[in-house]
């Protein structure tokens, strides 16, 4: 007579499902689980750290906790796709004709694959468990990097972003929240120590202590939100930098642990996205912007947006070869792009 094998239990199957559609890191944990979060969130936005971003005051309400968002919610199962890079994120620190893409927006639209394999995830679960379920990327009002901390999947390092043992600092996050009362898994430990790489790395020092962030000196922020001309004060320290900036996440100690085998393959860089040429990315226009960002997190932004961008690295870059094309930016119609491109050639030609 065969002996009944008993089914895993659910919090087993979905960590196995989750793994088989890509999530490196799966963990759950109680809804209520950051309870701190909300406090923390209100005082950043208090001091105005969170800059042009008012989508982040107008939805704190539903940020601050998952049952700010929906009531119902029992418990969030954390995700992580690695997007960990092959090769050194600083190597073009020196390459002034080049601009510099943070290494999320070399490949594919992340967006679109973690939604995807969400979604999958959730549809698989909802017919295993018969339960109600929300899935959220990062364009949710979620406070992703806390919760998945409260999941096991890592700790927020004191650059604020999530850093798990396993995967250092590359870690796309996406979160589902369920009616289902799971078993939680055990919180991240903090790991940092007496380590600071992360806060002297900073070009713009846009941390005014450990774990706390200035948005509004970020280069991230700067150079993908700030629609505006970019405060002087931090043109020079942008460099080369076009989109984002992985200084401080290039610098973590637990990088050494990432294997970038185990990056999902939408996320492996585009060649054309690896080290583009400045004076290629000033001559974009608008449709020409279109084609070379289809499908890739960069097209959000727009085209002058970007220009503005190259224009600044132009004026760091020390290359006078770049003056005639910053010379016809100077009429642009978007009067932000014409100033970046005048402060350019101040520099090239002081």
């Amino acid at each position: 007579m065969s002996e009944h094998k008993q089914q895993p239990g659910i919090e087993t199957r979905i960590r196995a499902k989750a793994a088989e559609l890509g999530f490196v890191a799966c963990g759950i944990a109680r809804a209520d689980a950051a309870p701190q979060t909300a406090a923390r969130l209100r005082q950043w936005l208090d001091e105005g750290r969170h800059g042009g971003m008012i989508w982040m005051e107008e939805r704190a309400h539903h940020r601050g906790s998952p049952a700010g968002l929906w009531p119902e919610v029992r418990s969030v199962i954390a995700l992580g796709m690695s997007y960990a890079p092959a090769v050194d994120p600083l190597r073009l620190a020196g390459e002034g004709t080049r601009g510099r893409i943070s290494v999320y927006a070399q490949g594919g639209d992340y967006h679109d694959v973690i939604k995807r394999a969400l979604k999958a995830l959730g549809r698989w679960l909802a017919q295993e468990a018969g339960c109600d379920l929300k899935v959220f990327v990062d364009t949710a009002p979620v406070m992703e990097k806390p919760l998945s901390e409260a999941a096991g999947l890592g700790w927020q390092g004191k650059h604020t972003n999530l850093v798990s043992r396993d995967h250092g600092s590359w870690l796309f996050l996406g979160a589902i929240y369920t009616t289902l009362d799971l078993a939680p898994d055990a919180p991240g430990r903090d790991s940092c120590g007496s380590c600071d790489a992360c806060q002297r790395a900073c070009p713009t020092d846009a941390f005014p202590a450990p774990y706390r962030l200035d948005a509004r000196r970020c280069i991230s922020y700067l150079t993908i939100e700030h629609a505006g001309p970019i405060p002087v004060e931090f043109r020079t320290g942008i460099g080369n930098r076009i989109y984002g900036c992985d200084d401080c996440l290039s610098v973590c100690p637990w990088n050494k642990f990432a294997a970038s085998a185990a990056a999902n393959m939408a996320f492996h860089p585009r060649a054309e996205l690896t080290a583009p040429a400045l004076a290629d990315l000033l001559s974009l226009d608008d449709a020409a912007f279109r084609q070379v960002f289809a499908g890739s997190p960069i097209k959000r932004i727009g085209r002058s947006r970007m220009v503005r961008n190259a224009a600044i690295a132009a004026g760091n870059s020390g290359a006078p070869a770049l003056l005639p094309v910053l010379e016809r930016l100077r009429d642009d119609a978007d009067p932000v792009v014409a100033e970046a491109a005048d402060w350019a050639i101040g520099r090239l030609t002081s």
